[in-house]
């Protein structure tokens, strides 16, 4: 099933030095755009982290050191990435927990101001994991009936992806073909920030989901504990989710 667009959308994939959102990098990125005609368009593109490859990372997606040291960095190339994501939805595999909050900290570093919160989110993952619970190689075998060729390579996983949504469109008939529909659906949490530590709760309300103020509105928090603000900008939080933070902070101080 094709799919409903009413404005283009763009399945990406990264793959990076590791998995920590804070503190790796991207060393690969691909993005394929799908508009609402059904014109595709694709860009994939090595990037060198400025930082080494741990050997751990290199098994899985193949990429040295060796392979990136004479690429562009992610700061030459961010304009590029997001004039071309920059309008569109975005879609991916374990995207909403991972891709999307690392894209945006790799944003921020370099200064690139792309307001991501304006895109809907499409995570393949979470729609298959609610559906049938397994990994992205098996999900392509199941919704697709074919072997995923060089699994890990950003170009494969995304095209694979992008593959998966229009079998999983055909195969469910209570899942709309409405990016609206699906994004909420592929989602867990309305998150505040990219890394879910600050979500909506059910009165639309800023509140923390982690630690020991899990569940309790960030503007109680902050005003019952001053030091709290102080410590999470101090620890090795996500960037976007400091930012989320001190918006919080103060729109209630100017409020």
């Amino acid at each position: 099933m094709d799919l409903n667009l009413k404005k283009s959308i763009v399945f990406f994939d990264l793959e990076t030095t590791g998995i920590d959102v804070v503190n790796d990098r991207i060393v690969e990125i691909s993005l394929l755009k799908i508009f609402p005609d059904g014109k595709e368009e694709s860009k994939t593109m090595r990037i060198n982290p400025e930082m080494p490859i741990p050997p751990q990372s290199t098994a899985i997606h193949g990429i040295c050191d060796d392979d990136i040291k004479d690429e562009p960095t992610f700061n030459s190339v961010a304009k590029e990435v997001a004039k071309f994501i920059e309008g569109s939805d975005l879609g991916g595999y374990n995207s909403n927990k991972f891709d999307i909050p690392l894209l945006a900290e790799e944003f921020l570093r370099v200064g690139v101001d792309i307001d991501l919160k304006k895109s809907r989110f499409i995570d393949v993952q979470v729609i298959f994991h609610k559906m049938e619970q397994r990994t992205l190689s098996a999900a392509y075998k199941f919704y697709c009936q074919k072997s995923l060729e060089n699994a890990h390579s950003a170009e494969a996983d995304t095209r694979a992806t992008y593959e998966i949504l229009k079998s999983q469109l055909d195969r469910y008939d209570d899942l709309n073909n409405d990016m609206d529909e699906i994004s909420k659906f592929s989602s867990h949490n309305k998150n505040a920030d990219f890394a879910g530590r600050i979500v909506f709760n059910d009165k639309d309300q800023e509140v923390f989901n982690f630690g020991k103020y899990k569940g309790q509105t960030v503007e109680s928090v902050l005003a019952k504990d001053q030091g709290y603000f102080s410590w999470m900008l101090n620890s090795n939080f996500p960037l976007y989710t400091k930012k989320v933070l001190t918006a919080i902070k103060l729109r209630n101080f100017n409020a």
